[in-house]
């Protein structure tokens, strides 16, 4: 007796994900795991989009236009796993008729937390203190030593006031900080009103306003390096600075600088604009809290994600609308 042949759509996953999310992709499609779970290659990716009917790659996969236009490309949908997309060309993969999914809203809370990690340990020098602790030059407690800032009372200044920064004003309100924020549309009169976010006129407003800034915008040519030397001179001596949004928002070189010289208090970052590469003069600064992308990285939001990321591509599949279609 023959066997019948499997007919569910194959499916490439560039990374490992959390095993229920692994299970539940592998009882939809004929799914191939990525089980040394380290980067693809180009070719790797290029020989994926021959061989599988759909693609699940991560933020740390660039799909560009010549990817997308791989000769002899069998992916029909990119089900991408993230809710960042500035890794996809999207208008190639609208070019070509390719569907692009991501997983908005899952992620919220845990990179709010992060934020809030972030300001905590930069403020109270808790990066300082733990090496030192590590390395056995701790001499004991005295009054003087690694004294930092509170939080309570001081101005969080948000750059972007989307989901993200809302959560995160949130749980800074419930710190005892006052809100303030910057973005290209106002929100509305009552969303201020939750929050008592006061809305700053322009960005260099509303670093003169805070005493820390944290970044909430999108990735992509439109916000790279707005955080310049520019506007990193005009933020208020001793302020802090947390970026859980994307590495190239940032000038690096020019941040690495303004800790130098004492303009800024700390830094706090999730997230490097060569990952997993780090600029040298941040790796150098002992007031530099440095963690690696770990803005999603609690299991519930790492699990839903991957969740959404099968919705789609279920629903793809059947002949309906993805949730989350973008292209």
């Amino acid at each position: 007796m023959s066997q019948t042949a499997d007919s569910r759509p194959s499916l490439a996953v560039t990374r490992r994900l959390p095993a229920e999310v692994e299970d539940r992709l592998a009882s939809q499609f004929r799914a191939e795991f990525n089980l040394e779970d380290r980067p693809l290659s180009r070719d790797e990716l290029a020989d994926a989009m021959r061989r599988h009917d759909a693609i699940l790659p991560t933020i740390t996969d660039r799909i560009d236009a010549s990817l997308i236009a791989t000769p002899g490309r069998k992916a029909r949908i990119i089900g991408n796993y993230g809710a960042g997309l500035d890794h996809v060309d999207l208008d190639a993969a609208r070019a070509a008729r390719v569907a692009v999914t991501n997983t908005p809203d899952v992620l919220t809370e845990a990179t709010a937390e992060l934020a809030i990690l972030l300001m905590l340990m930069a403020a109270r020098r808790a990066g300082e203190g733990e090496r030192e602790l590590r390395s056995g030059a701790w001499t004991g407690w005295r009054p003087t030593h690694l004294i930092g800032q509170g939080l309570s009372g001081a101005t969080l200044g948000l750059v972007g006031f989307g989901r993200i920064a809302q959560a995160t004003a949130a749980k800074a309100a419930g710190l005892g900080m006052r809100i303030c924020y910057f973005s290209r549309s106002r929100a509305p009169a009552e969303v201020e009103a939750c929050y008592k976010a006061v809305y700053a006129g322009s960005l260099e407003d509303l670093v003169q306003m805070a005493n820390i800034v944290s970044l909430h915008v999108p990735g992509g040519e439109g916000t790279r390096h707005l955080i310049d030397r520019a506007l990193l001179g005009r933020m208020r001596w001793g302020s802090i600075l947390v970026n859980t949004a994307r590495g190239a928002v940032i000038d690096e070189a020019a941040l690495a600088d303004a800790l130098a010289e004492g303009r800024l208090a700390a830094v706090g970052l999730d997230v490097y604009e060569q990952e997993p590469k780090v600029h040298p003069g941040l790796l150098a600064s002992p007031r530099a809290v440095l963690l690696p992308h770990l803005g999603s990285a609690t299991i519930e939001a790492r699990t839903a994600m991957g969740m959404k990321a099968a919705d789609n591509l279920i629903a793809f599949f059947a002949g309906e609308t993805p949730p989350d279609r973008v292209v």
